[in-house]
């Protein structure tokens, strides 16, 4: 096992009587990608804010790089690097000159050539902010967060807004990170790329981690398969294992596929229809999200 990189252990946070994170326990090891699941409002947000140093805890113990980001030291700021949702750059200032800029706030900066080809913005670095595109913008956020060559990289929604190529290069761009030997929290709302990329996730809802694991792990909790088809003549469906119908389409999840599969099948065949869209694949990521967070998601 990997050193841990983040420790939080029993971390608390209220505003007003509002009470955000219900003793949160979570351990981010050095060299992993953890993803950090969950719906507006369930603490994320605030968790994320707490281990970058942007907000103070009520109780509890948090350890990030062995600093409590509580106290703001500089030897904490300089090992870390962050990609907000959104951030503002002078748009008059080239690819280059604001890299460098950035790259002056820290003792030990990543080579400008570097960080260019890591983020796949050679071509562009003589270019103006203002003249690079929305996916461009969002790699340049990502030079930004490298250029103090940290260990810990925070990455908030990096792929929210791209289209499906520009997700994929950035997938492929955290990817390399990680070969970096960089440690990676990342938020994303994109179950895709959360199956892709993490190591290891944590779902938050209501405040509190109600799972924490690899994907294969968590889905040993849950049925281990799920067969889908587009909805047949009622009578296919009587007396069939639990299921459930949502826009014409039947979906079953269930341990046993095979015997599942063989009931659907001969009461098909014997009716004389199609079971048209047939389907048969693991849990998803997604479905295992909503049962964890529905809760969560009512409640509101």
């Amino acid at each position: 096992m990997t050193a841990p990189i983040i420790e939080a252990r029993g971390l608390r946070k209220s505003y007003g009587d509002f009470e955000a994170l219900k003793s949160i326990d979570l351990t981010v090891r050095a060299g992993e990608v953890f993803c950090l699941l969950g719906p507006n409002g369930a603490g994320k947000t605030t968790t994320v804010e707490i281990l970058e140093g942007h907000r103070d805890y009520d109780a509890g113990e948090v350890r990030v790089l062995g600093h409590d980001p509580q106290l703001h030291e500089r030897s904490l700021k300089a090992r870390i690097g962050i990609v907000l949702q959104s951030a503002g750059v002078e748009r008059f200032l080239t690819v280059e000159e604001v890299i460098d800029l950035f790259r002056g706030y820290y003792p030990h900066p990543r080579p400008l050539d570097e960080i260019l080809r890591i983020v796949g913005l050679e071509e562009k670095c003589e270019s103006l902010i203002r003249r690079l595109s929305g996916g461009q913008v969002r790699r340049l956020d990502l030079a930004l967060a490298l250029a103090g060559d940290p260990d810990l990289l925070f990455l908030d929604e990096p792929t929210s807004g791209f289209d499906p190529s520009a997700r994929r290069s950035a997938w492929e761009m955290i990817e390399g990170l990680r070969e970096l030997g960089k440690t990676i929290l990342l938020t994303t709302h994109y179950m895709d790329e959360a199956e892709r990329l993490s190591d290891r996730l944590a779902v938050i809802a209501d405040g509190r981690i109600v799972a924490e694991g690899t994907v294969d792990s968590l889905r040993e909790h849950e049925a281990a398969t799920v067969v889908s088809f587009r909805a047949p003549p009622a009578g296919i469906l009587d007396g069939l294992d639990s299921h459930r119908l949502e826009d014409g389409r039947v979906t079953i999840e269930t341990d046993e596929p095979t015997r599942v599969l063989h009931q659907l099948t001969s009461r098909a065949a014997g009716a004389g229809v199609e079971l048209d869209e047939l389907r048969v694949a693991p849990v998803s990521l997604e479905d295992i999200y909503l049962k964890l967070t529905a809760t969560d998601e009512t409640s509101k």
